[in-house]
């Protein structure tokens, strides 16, 4: 099992023009292979719709996209699964030469009796509007990943008609027509109820901003080979299912220390919920010794509501018996400026460090660079504040920014929103689609932090505990410690939790969905078969 594929759409016409070039993959053939495997999967996503044949239309721009969606609905008709179609053109093929795709899929539509029409602006939109509101889906093939600006003029009008419609299922293909690499949220885009996208699936379907556009993700394998897709790629789409894979397993005689010991700096008056999540996410990753530190004023609201959370006050005189394999500051920490004692130690501890929420803030002008094992975990707005880029620009187009950040200051971001994205100092990317509404709660992201701890505790403990055996008790910092994975394997853990939950739930429930499914994947792959 392997991650998904992710390219530009500037990177996807390369790898177009090579596949033919190079591979022997004309755009005859691979918008046939398209249209085929796209139509199968459509009828497979929604299988109740196509008991009976539903009607269906098409908006064909002039490009390829085009041509994808006009090969989509022949082979549906072609195999009994639709007969009652319509197209809607962007402008009159030329069909006095046809030897391009978009022609031919015109030509055999035409001769198979399928009705059309060419958008015309002068014609009232309503006779559009009355049409498409007869028909049970709308395929959107008007614009595709050659786009390279704002839509405007009659592709624009189609996009407006099409959002127009209230009762047919819209389902792009490839992406939203309207989007590419530099869309923003002031410029026009379909909004889909599905979006068949044909891998290497493309960048800008999961920048934050447009996300919400491509509704439901269905993937269209089996179109290029593997090794071209690679070639290309410049992020992946995480799972749970492959990034668990990952981090080691918990072996039979592992104990608490074997297991990893986590300090944790969190909490202030009003936020004891910030510093009790944080520590139940350690626990939940497997963990096996979590050290909660807290202001002296709210100790005992903590203490006696942390199950077996060891609990201290966070003060100097405090004698740490158990040396921390990974540090987690920050959650309802505060920022006000006597955090700065404890925040500046933390950062040069030679351990790995996760900083979470207000410590991230501090942090600011606290560190130019961190220790190479360092994870930040912000949102939006503390990504912001930290990296000067303005909200709009990250949610647009968050992966430059996030690699500059990453690369200047030496280490790991992991930016949470509906759609994750985990930065590594040596340019890797990591894509985590979430669109999970019941993580858009309080303490979710108190949660995360406590697994990036947790998880990247127990990979220290266990490279110097293998580093120790093979080189007679000496202790390295543990070279091989690699922050993107215990980063890419916690949001996806997250992501997983929520997805496993029914319901309105909080934190803690989560976190107990988290703990199962860790569990299960640290625990369970030891267990006979």
């Amino acid at each position: 099992m392997s991650n998904k594929k992710l390219v530009s759409a500037k990177a996807a016409a390369q790898l177009d023009k090579e596949a033919s070039t190079s591979w022997g993959l004309n755009a005859f053939a691979l918008i046939e292979a398209v249209g085929r495997t796209a139509a199968s999967r459509l009828v497979h996503a929604f299988p109740t719709l196509f008991q009976r044949k539903p009607k269906i239309i098409v908006f064909a721009g002039s490009g390829n996209n085009g041509a994808d969606a006009m090969a989509m609905v022949r082979s549906l008709i072609l195999r009994g699964k639709a007969d009652d179609a319509l197209l809607i053109l962007k402008k009159t093929p030329d069909v006095s030469c046809p030897q391009t795709p978009h022609s031919q899929a015109f030509i055999s539509l035409v001769k198979m009796n399928v009705p059309f029409l060419v958008w015309n602006a002068a014609l009232p939109s309503s006779q559009y509007r009355e049409k498409l509101e007869t028909f049970d889906i709308i395929l959107d093939g008007v614009t595709g990943s050659g786009l390279e600006g704002a839509i405007k003029n009659q592709a624009a009008e189609m996009v407006s008609v099409i959002n127009e419609v209230k009762h047919a299922r819209k389902i792009s293909i490839d992406m939203p027509s309207g989007n590419f690499d530099g869309w923003n949220n002031s410029m026009p885009i379909v909004r889909a109820d599905a979006t068949l996208a044909i891998e290497p699936l493309k960048l800008c379907l999961y920048t934050p901003a447009a996300r919400p556009f491509a509704g439901t993700i269905i993937s269209v394998d089996g179109i290029f080979p593997q090794a071209l897709m690679d070639a290309y790629a410049e992020a992946e789409l995480l799972d749970w299912e492959t990034e668990n894979r990952n981090i080691p397993m918990i072996q039979p005689d592992a104990y608490k220390y074997s297991r990893g010991v986590v300090e944790i700096h969190a909490g202030s008056i009003g936020a004891t919920g910030a510093a009790r999540i944080a520590a139940r996410g350690a626990e939940a990753s497997g963990a096996g010794l979590i050290r909660l530190l807290v202001d002296e004023d709210i100790y005992p609201i903590v203490a006696s509501s942390s199950g077996g959370v060891m609990v201290a006050p966070d003060i100097p005189s405090v004698e740490t018996r158990f040396p921390p394999d990974a540090l987690l500051v920050g959650p309802g920490w505060g920022r006000d400026s006597m955090r700065l004692p404890a925040l500046q130690k933390a950062i040069e501890q030679d351990i790995p460090l996760v900083l979470d929420a207000d410590a991230i803030c501090l942090a600011k002008d606290v560190a130019a660079q961190f220790n190479g094992k360092t994870i930040l975990t912000p949102h939006v707005g503390e990504f912001s504040a930290f990296s000067g880029a303005s909200k709009e620009e990250i949610l647009a187009n968050p992966i430059p920014i996030l690699k500059k950040t990453a690369h200047e200051k030496k280490a790991v971001v992991l930016f949470k929103s509906h759609v994750m994205f985990i930065a590594a100092e040596d340019g890797r990317i990591g894509v985590v689609d979430g669109m999970t509404p019941v993580l858009g709660s309080g303490g979710s992201g108190d949660l995360l932090a406590g697994l990036c701890a947790g998880i990247a505790g127990r990979v220290w403990r266990t490279k110097l505990m293998e580093h120790m055996k093979k080189n007679f008790g000496a202790i390295d910092n543990a070279a091989s410690f690699d922050a993107y994975t215990c980063a890419c394997t916690a949001a996806t853990l997250l992501i997983a939790a929520g997805k496993n939950v029914r319901g309105f739930v909080d934190a803690f429930v989560l976190a107990d969905n988290a703990s199962q499914l860790a569990a299960d994947a640290w625990l369970g792959r030891q267990q006979p078969q």
